[in-house]
């Protein structure tokens, strides 16, 4: 069984040493050789990954496998090589999948597109008072003025927002939340 498995890095050595000197068969026959290998890999460590988490794993090693490529030493056995850059890849998506659960959060209000009743400045018979929020809204800086203007008003994305005013999606975004978050204070106060 050893004899078997030395052979198989020897073959895999061999033809990552040729694909470094630039023979793009090689590289291929060695890329489509590594695939149900990594597959398998991960999927010993992983047993409890969907099959299209354990592709895009296979995936992020191919890759890195494609980037580092120069690092390896046809005089040192592939084998190990291949299995740190499994594991490190494997690691890297249990340390992603970690980020993303813990970033995640329960959406408790949407405030900011559907407000409070409490909050809306209104009449006697119910009608919002229009010349409180436009005085409330002149009363914004320029920036997110024309950032409530662009989005809130004339109903724009925030992509045509960003091209018409000059801003960043990222900054559109903050100057919006910024002004609907002030002109709240601002109408609340006048009740």
């Amino acid at each position: 069984m050893q004899k078997q498995e030395d052979d198989g890095d020897s073959g895999l050595r061999h033809l990552m040493k040729a694909a470094q000197e630039g023979d793009r068969a090689s590289y291929n026959r060695l890329l489509r050789q590594l695939v149900p290998m990594v597959r398998n890999a991960v999927r010993v460590q992983r047993s409890f990954l969907g099959q299209a988490d354990i592709e895009d794993i296979v995936q992020d090693v191919l890759l890195s496998v494609h980037a580092v490529r120069a690092t390896y030493s046809p005089e040192r056995p592939f084998a190990p090589w291949l299995a740190a850059i499994v594991r490190n890849r494997v690691a890297d998506s249990g340390r992603r999948y970690v980020r993303s659960k813990s970033a995640e959060q329960a959406a408790v209000g949407f405030y900011e597109t559907f407000s409070p009743d409490e909050t809306n400045t209104t009449n006697e018979d119910g009608s919002v008072d229009a010349d409180a929020l436009r005085h409330a809204i002149a009363s914004l800086p320029a920036g997110q003025r024309r950032a409530v203007e662009l989005v809130k008003l004339r109903e724009m994305s925030l992509k045509e927002a960003a091209h018409e005013s000059g801003m960043s999606v990222a900054s559109l975004k903050v100057s919006v939340h910024r002004a609907i978050k002030a002109l709240r204070t601002r109408l609340k106060k006048r009740e």
